[in-house]
């Protein structure tokens, strides 16, 4: 390719002028795809999460250094495309005016571009955790001409890097910018302005280039309510906004693990159908969205359906964030849930999938779930019903986890949604005394979309190894625990000795399986041979000079799976 000076252009009507760039002239050619076309090929799509958007640097989280395999896996699994966050923060080598990136990380993220489109896929790249590292126009005393001028320049070099990639990749300026007020949507119109003016200085293609431009937060309210389009620009371009809500369920807060209700379903489809109704012409990609993979699994996968058929019905296209603790476990190339996978894929083909039903009703006392047969240590072992969503499909089979195909009457039954697995097959995995743990896989196929899977797991208690201690502040504290049966804590109830709720006491109004419930990773988590309290939880203890009681609640969620730990003070 051939670099060509261009002299800088003013930076929105403030009075610091851009640096000189250079505009780079490519060689080969480029088939120019309307945002609209662009849109629909990649849906679905998956985000390389937790890895270029590392801080300080990739691999420096949870996720090693990326590698082309990677992007194998995804194409395999029947995704279009792949999202690739990069953290520009810590590779900056100058400073103002010029904010030069270091060439080696330049070269890194080009190659890593060029992995997934060696795959076939289609790539959307941005500028992502700089948001709130120095991009944050919300903060104190923010330095907007800063933020401008380096937001530019960042792009300029990006430009100049991916000047010349086929049309199959597309920009997006920043990663969830906040915004809090109409004037911080306002700069980010000039963000989405200036992002467009520097794609345009560097030359190449990128006139002609996909763009999905962003609003506050990339939350879809804001959106329609901040964002302008740019003018003059001849840019293709779409919007795109993440969708994380309910926030209780979606990160497992307040012990909600129950999703499906029709208020439920209504709510996102409220969600989804507003932003199309504020832009109507305009195409819409959900660039992230996903729900915490320890919850329940009956109820994510409801969720995860409804939210790609859902976004479907409105036009709009889908990529799963995978922070690479979700769906990939990258170093042995496994999808942790292979139904998930193809709830989405069929989901976003317009395939109906029958799933397994669970409770949606948030005032019950207990939770059902039919992705699990659970059976008790100590009783005898009895037909279990498990029931099926069926969505217009019939079943067709089911198959035990040795490939097996189970013997209609013999061991199972069928009745519209409904299959009754026989006591003489599920004798062959529980009795009264079977150690607990998962025993089978059943896997049941319908006339289309994805399969269901069915665990058979044999249960107790879990014990701890302690159940008292002195609150200490400083540290989470680690439990000893004894699982048996499922490695899932799925919310810990927290309650001083006095009544009252160690956080959020408004949780009270909630049903009874969330009052007085702590959030995952805030206050509680597991690791482990462990539960965990978090430092966080231990300090409101010590502040409240007040003893207290946490119930932690295991899967099945049941009266009676749960175990207490006292913290004194």
């Amino acid at each position: 390719m051939k670099v060509t000076p261009l002299v800088g252009l003013g930076l929105l009507g403030r009075s610091a002028a851009l640096p000189a760039t250079n505009a780079v002239t490519c060689a080969g050619k480029f088939s120019p795809i309307s945002a609209a076309d662009f849109v629909s090929a990649i849906n679905p799509g998956w985000n390389l999460g937790n890895t270029m958007d590392a801080v300080p640097n990739e691999g420096s989280w949870n996720n090693p250094p990326v590698v082309a395999a990677t992007f194998d896996d995804v194409k395999m699994a029947g995704f279009k495309s792949v999202r690739i966050p990069v953290t520009y923060t810590d590779h900056f080598t100058g400073k103002s005016p010029d904010w030069t990136i270091d060439p080696a990380w330049l070269q890194r993220v080009s190659d890593v571009v060029d992995m997934a489109l060696d795959k076939g896929l289609y790539v959307v790249t941005n500028v992502h955790h700089d948001s709130w590292a120095w991009a944050d126009v919300t903060a104190a005393g923010a330095n907007l001409t800063m933020i401008e001028e380096k937001m530019y320049r960042t792009w300029v070099q990006i430009g100049e890097k991916l000047a010349c990639k086929s049309s199959k990749v597309a920009f997006e300026p920043i990663n969830e910018p906040p915004a809090n007020t109409a004037e911080h949507g306002a700069e980010l119109n000039k963000i989405n302005e200036l992002f467009l003016k520097a794609l345009a200085a560097s030359g190449g293609f990128n006139t002609q280039r996909v763009v999905t431009l962003v609003g506050g937060g990339m939350d879809s309210i804001k959106t329609s309510q901040w964002f302008k389009a740019p003018t003059g620009y001849s840019n293709p371009w779409a919007i795109q906004y993440h969708y994380y809500s309910p926030y209780d369920f979606i990160f497992q807060a307040w012990g909600k693990t129950i999703w499906g209700s029709d208020a439920d379903k209504q709510a996102m489809e409220a969600d989804f159908a507003n932003i199309r109704g504020n832009f109507t012409d305009i195409p819409l990609v959900i660039g992230e969205f996903e729900a915490n993979t320890m919850i329940e699994p009956a109820a994510r996968r409801k969720y995860i359906d409804f939210a790609v058929r859902t976004a479907r019905k409105y036009g709009t296209s889908v990529m799963l964030w995978d922070n690479g603790d979700g769906a990939l476990e990258r170093a042995s190339h496994t999808w942790r849930d292979t139904i998930l996978l193809n709830i989405i894929t069929n989901a976003a083909r317009g395939v109906s999938n029958s799933l397994a039903d669970s409770t949606t009703d948030a005032s019950a006392p207990e939770q059902s779930s039919s992705g699990y047969i659970f059976h008790k240590v100590g009783t005898d072992v009895t037909d279990q019903a498990v029931n099926f969503l069926l969505n217009g499909n019939k079943i067709k089979s089911v198959k035990s986890s040795d490939g097996k195909t189970l013997k209609s009457s013999s061991d199972y039954s069928v009745s519209e949604g409904t299959i009754t697995v026989k006591k003489a097959f599920l004798s062959k995995y529980l009795s009264p005394t079977a150690a607990p743990g998962s025993k089978a896989n059943l896997t049941v196929t319908f006339s289309a979309g994805a399969d269901a899977s069915v665990e058979i797991v044999q249960w107790d208690v879990p014990t701890l190894g302690a159940t008292t201690s002195r609150a200490i502040s400083g540290s989470d504290l680690l439990i000893p625990i004894t699982w048996k049966g499922l490695y899932r804590l799925v919310a810990v109830k927290m309650i001083r000795d006095d009544g009252v709720y160690l956080f959020d006491d408004w949780t009270q109004w909630l049903g009874p399986l969330q009052q007085a419930r702590g959030t995952y990773s805030s206050h509680w988590d597991r690791d482990g041979a462990y539960v965990k309290l978090k430092d966080a939880a231990i300090s409101q203890v010590i502040s409240g000079k007040v003893p207290a009681t946490f119930t932690f609640e295991f899967l099945p969620r049941v009266a009676g799976n749960a175990v207490n730990y006292t913290l004194t003070v």
